[in-house]
């Protein structure tokens, strides 16, 4: 019912932004294309607002939804999609800057009615730093904003799993919690850590760097990434796209390889009932992610684009989004850190992120990692044409192999069904035979 009620009205939003867009001179519009959940709504009417303040016009936002990178991307790519505003993951932001897909941003109509320039200002230089990584021939600081971002790792259940396995991910295959582990339905963000792990001597040895091993889309590194899915699948008990933190908060299972927003909200829902779970970063490293905004090619008010990126970097604006969402806010404003600011948990050092003064804060280190787990992450970078033979490795481990159990299983149940089809028709044709019976007596 909820999945239903959740449908029904993205579709009464996107029916009323055609009605709207329609019916109005585009610079009065702007289109807005955004993950579900992943916004105060709140703020949008607050921006029209502001909008008219700092401008002197009015602009009517038209909030519209999508839950998969690529289907966003294709309306733009394809169907030439006129939104102005997008958020898009990090790889997609990658293959649309060089693909020629986003517009650069432009601060000039900021400074010409004095607004203050939130984005530059605000920026982490951590942030700064890891965009300027997405193209070394183009900056991506030039044409994208971060949101939200985040770690992919381990969330465990602490009574139930060691600390010392959770730490590495060759808990994955570890026999000991085989059936309780549910893996991330997302290729991109299992390979990484994977191949991190399987590369731990040359990292060591200085042969590859983090970075080059996320650009690694090679038969061989492919080849070593799917024998060690093969190998942890027979203790697998899923592969989830949405449902496993909840499965955590209830026990169903104790090991889950997901991302650092699910990991905050599994902990204090289990909390709430009595689990106990924590998150880490395995000892080998990870990956980071981030979500931006972008002004995409074909955008029809590129201005009120530019304001609303602006506005969603004002601090108590990125403060709101992160307390509704859950997720981590990109903005580095001091603001942003202070209120976050838990004297419960202990002392880490966020000075890449807010700078020299945040070298011991005390916030929660699952939605701010400390400086010595970042130094071990690396960012995901999309693979082009390869992307492909990831996806096929991904339906393979998912796909092929079960282990004996599963065929037991399967063959168990065949002969269940076939032996009711056998007796179910035996029961009919006695019955049938005696109906012929009773009609000739």
């Amino acid at each position: 019912m909820k999945r239903f009620i959740s449908i029904l009205a993205a579709a009464s939003v996107m029916l009323a932004a055609a009605a709207g867009a329609s019916a109005k001179d585009r610079s009065e519009v702007l289109k807005v294309y955004n993950w579900s959940s992943y916004i105060d709504l709140t703020v949008i009417p607050e921006f029209e607002q502001w909008y008219f303040e700092q401008t002197g016009e009015k602009v009517e936002v038209i909030y519209q939804l999508f839950d998969v990178n690529e289907a966003m991307l294709s309306k733009i790519e394809k169907g030439h999609e006129d939104y102005d505003v997008v958020c898009p993951s990090d790889y997609i932001i990658e293959r649309m800057l060089n693909t020629g897909l986003l517009l650069p941003l432009d601060f000039a109509a900021l400074e010409e009615t004095g607004t203050e320039n939130y984005i530059s200002n605000n920026r982490s230089p951590y942030i700064e730093k890891m965009f300027s990584q997405i193209n070394p021939e183009i900056d991506a600081n030039d044409y994208s904003v971060a949101y939200m971002w985040g770690t992919t790792g381990i969330i465990y259940n602490t009574d139930k799993v060691k600390a010392e396995d959770a730490a590495t991910w060759n808990v994955l295959r570890n026999p000991d919690y085989a059936g309780t582990i549910l893996i991330k339905d997302a290729p991109r963000d299992v390979y990484g850590p994977v191949l991190i792990y399987l590369r731990q001597e040359q990292l060591r040895n200085g042969e590859v760097t983090l970075q080059e091993l996320m650009s690694d889309s090679s038969d061989g590194s492919i080849a070593d990434v799917e024998a060690f899915l093969m190998e942890a699948k027979p203790g697998v008990c899923g592969f989830e796209a949405d449902l496993g933190k909840e499965q955590m908060t209830k026990e169903r299972a104790l090991i889950s390889l997901n991302w650092s927003g699910d990991a905050v909200w599994a902990i204090e829902e289990a909390a709430a009932v009595g689990v106990n779970l924590d998150y880490v970063v395995p000892e080998e490293g990870s990956t980071v992610w981030f979500d931006g905004w972008v002004i995409p090619k074909y955008a029809k008010n590129v201005k009120a684009a530019t304001y609303f990126i602006d506005f969603m970097c004002r601090p108590d604006i990125a403060i709101r989004n992160m307390e509704e969402t859950g997720y981590v806010s990109a903005n580095g404003a001091i603001e942003v850190l202070e209120s976050q600011i838990d004297e419960s948990y202990p002392a880490v050092d966020l000075s890449y992120f807010f700078g020299d003064d945040a070298d011991s804060v005390h916030v929660n280190p699952v939605l701010y990692p400390d400086l010595a787990v970042i130094e071990r992450c690396a960012l995901e970078h999309d693979w082009g044409n390869d992307t492909e033979k990831l996806l096929s490795m991904w339906q393979n481990v998912k796909g092929s192999k079960a282990s004996m159990t599963t065929y037991f299983i399967i063959l168990a149940v065949a002969a269940a069904i076939a032996a009711y089809f056998i007796w179910n028709s035996v029961r009919k044709n006695a019955r049938r035979r005696q109906n012929r019976g009773r009609s000739r007596r």
